[in-house]
């Protein structure tokens, strides 16, 4: 089999890897998700016993009689949102000791009693979106058609404990901009008592709506969508307090004009406690909220002069209450207990798995392309749990903890309880690729770099290689990392006869919060300077003929291709474009705002931005690539570009994928589409 048919139908290589890890308090048990083997997209539950590693399967959709053909609508943007490949069971939850778990499938509601692994279904008012059991076990809360809906597991009842006044308001459900760019995926939260629930209304009365057609099935009416593009009105969001029987309601009062984002909330012992933001990002507070009246207090406030990045898994608090949280201090962010920093200068606090205790257990950088499970404790300060060289995630309960890691120097994920020989078996396909990576840094900024060549190339031969720069280049996201499977794609690219060049500069995560703030303002200088310098470098090193360099990503990759072969075409002579935002002002209002400002206060920054404007430019071949029923960086961004270059007498390529979302997990589409960018690129270097 080709690799590219391989990876394609793998998902890449993600099928059978072990996912959606829970800890039973007491030990007993870890549950988790996988499929049933490397080509299998059908997500089950699974159990794994810690004393002995026997695995146990819970419940099997092909087991349970339903067709998963017809998604919510919901659920299908809850997984676009979450790049979410598979199907099946793709997320549950479970009560606080571990005893029961909930899922949907397919619209429907299933309840598991994991001490007998007997699986049953809940009559519930359907299409059923995101389940979940209260910490006491009694009850499953639930959205259908925009409503909050409760049922006691003793009695069957179903109540509806908050309903919306219009179709353009939601009751439990996350709005696109929480899902998409603050990692919120949800809108409603227990109680520990599961007595009451916190609950978000969301009004998209304002927000603009957009249209997405299929122009390949004219007959089909335009998926209506609410977007809120920068510079636009946003959701607005709300919170209230309502019990389980329905019976009583407070509203959560904080300034929703001052901080009209929530970016996350939380409830434990000591009552629900949020987090909300100011538009412009320069400000956060943390509230506590009152769970008998919804009146708030300030309980910590954090302000930057140019944005503050959300860190996934704070706000959280120690057993005795102290606060959790991050600072940015200088060129580190480090993690803060008590509002004392506990982490040192230049470890890189990436996120926050829990807290137990008085202990947290969290990943952190101290090598950018490296991230590690680290633990803090009072007793025994800051330990690092994992070694070899590789990128690491880990869950924690009671005395078991589970690891999750991938390394340089394979192709597969570990996932195993430390401390233990006990693994979690992965059943993912080997790449039919060996990837030969090599990773250095680059020029005097020390731009993490890797370089891979053809296999069995020799470097003393001669021979010049034709380069393919294959960036992100963009905020958040990384590209190299010491994770092996990261660059099978890569090595396959190379085996074309290219070297591929692959460089995260300025703006990319792991190297604090000076390098990320490098961008202010600038998507382009900065970004390509840096994909530049790490070029030279490489150039430095091996064989490359730099009268041959191609570059080509996604989304912002995409962007970064586009305007590379645009404004410097002395250095890049081809691109395809995946996906680009070619004008910013089309792109949402959180992440965009964030770097570029708001449009109206900043509308030069929206124009040196857009590759709009550079049309006129174009010299080199260019690939453009969309689907046609992507709702993230929609189609629009490509049209316009493609217009632009028509009426400037531009010649370029356009690839529309009819059906095809920001994601393209279709096994034909994802396959041809590589060995469609290799030709047109071969071809275009060729002609050189």
């Amino acid at each position: 089999m080709s690799f590219p048919r391989q990876s394609a139908r793998t998902r890449r290589f993600t099928l059978g890897a072990p996912r959606g890890i829970t800890i039973a308090p007491d030990g007993s048990a870890v549950l988790f998700l996988r499929s049933r083997g490397g080509t299998d997209p059908v997500t089950c539950l699974w159990r794994l016993d810690p004393a002995t590693g026997e695995e146990t399967l819970l419940a099997d959709p092909a087991r349970l009689n339903v067709d998963e053909g017809d998604l919510p609508a919901e659920e299908r943007a809850r997984r676009e949102r979450a790049r979410e490949a598979a199907g099946g069971i793709v997320a549950y939850t479970t009560d606080d000791a571990v005893r029961k778990a909930v899922f949907a499938l397919a619209g429907q509601l299933f309840l598991v009693d994991l001490a007998s692994g007997a699986v049953r279904q809940l009559d519930a008012v359907t299409p059923v979106f995101d389940p979940r059991l209260d910490p006491r076990g009694g009850r499953v809360a639930y959205v259908a058609e925009r409503s909050l809906h409760v049922i006691d597991l003793a009695t069957g009842a179903d109540t509806v404990v908050a309903r919306p006044e219009s179709p353009q308001i939601s009751c439990g459900l996350a709005e696109f901009i929480a899902a998409e760019e603050m990692g919120r995926m949800r809108g409603y939260w227990w109680s520990p008592d599961g007595r009451n629930l916190l609950v978000a209304r969301v009004d998209e009365t304002p927000v603009q709506r957009w249209h997405i057609a299929d122009p390949a099935n004219p007959e089909r009416p335009a998926q209506e969508v609410a977007y809120p593009a920068a510079g636009t009105a946003n959701a607005i969001v709300s919170l209230s307090i309502v019990t389980a029987e329905g019976t009583g309601r407070a509203a959560v009062a904080w300034d929703r004009g001052m901080y009209p984002y929530l970016v996350c909330a939380s409830w434990n012992e000591r009552g629900p406690l949020i987090v909300v933001q100011t538009r412009d990002q320069r400000t956060l507070r943390v509230l506590n909220v009152d769970d008998l009246d919804g009146e708030t207090t300030v309980e910590h406030a954090d302000h930057d002069s140019i944005w503050l990045e959300i860190v996934s898994g704070v706000p959280a608090r120690t057993s005795s209450g102290a606060l959790v949280w991050t600072l940015d201090d200088d060129g580190t962010r480090r993690l803060t207990v008590g509002g004392e920093p506990v982490t040192p200068e230049g470890l890189q606090v990436r996120s926050v798995l829990g807290v137990q205790g008085a202990s947290v257990l969290f990943t952190a950088s101290q090598e950018p392309t490296e991230v590690h499970v680290w633990t803090y404790s009072p007793e025994g300060g800051v330990t690092r749990l994992t070694e070899e060289p590789g990128v690491y995630s880990g869950v924690r309960a009671g005395e078991v903890t589970v690891l999750t890691g991938s390394t340089l120097g394979s192709t597969r994920s570990r996932t195993w309880i430390h401390g233990t020989g006990v693994e979690i078996s992965n059943l993912a396909e080997q790449p039919v690729i060996t990837p030969d990576v090599a990773l250095f840094s680059a020029g005097q900024r020390e731009i993490r770099t890797a370089v891979l060549l053809p296999s069995g190339f020799d470097p003393a031969s001669g021979e010049r290689l034709p380069v393919l720069m294959d960036p992100y280049g963009g905020p958040h996201a990384q590209r190299v990392l010491a994770v092996g499977r990261m660059y099978c794609e890569a090595q396959w690219l190379a085996d074309q006869g290219f070297a591929v060049v692959i460089a995260d500069g300025r703006g990319s995560a792991g190297r604090g919060p000076v390098w990320e703030r490098t961008i202010a303002g600038d998507f382009c200088d900065v970004v390509l300077e840096d994909q530049i310098a790490a070029l030279q470098a490489a150039a430095e090193r091996y064989p490359l003929d730099l009268d041959r360099v191609a570059i080509r990503g996604w989304s912002f990759g995409g962007f970064l291709a586009a305007l590379a072969v645009l404004r410097r075409p002395d250095v890049f002579h081809a691109a395809v474009a995946g996906a680009p935002v070619t004008d910013w002002r089309l792109y949402d209002t959180h992440y965009t705002e964030r770097y570029l400002g708001h449009p109206d206060e900043e509308p030069e920054a929206y124009v040196a931005n857009s590759l709009i404007e550079d049309a006129p430019k174009l010299e080199r071949p260019l690939m453009i690539i969309h689907g046609l029923a992507d709702d993230n960086v929609v189609a629009a961004h490509t049209l316009r570009l493609s217009s632009a270059l028509l009426a400037a007498g531009r010649p370029h390529t356009v690839l529309p994928l009819s059906g095809v979302t920001h994601m393209t997990p279709q096994e034909v589409v994802a396959e041809n589409l590589l060995h469609l960018q290799v030709s047109f690129l071969k071809d275009a270097l060729a002609a050189r």
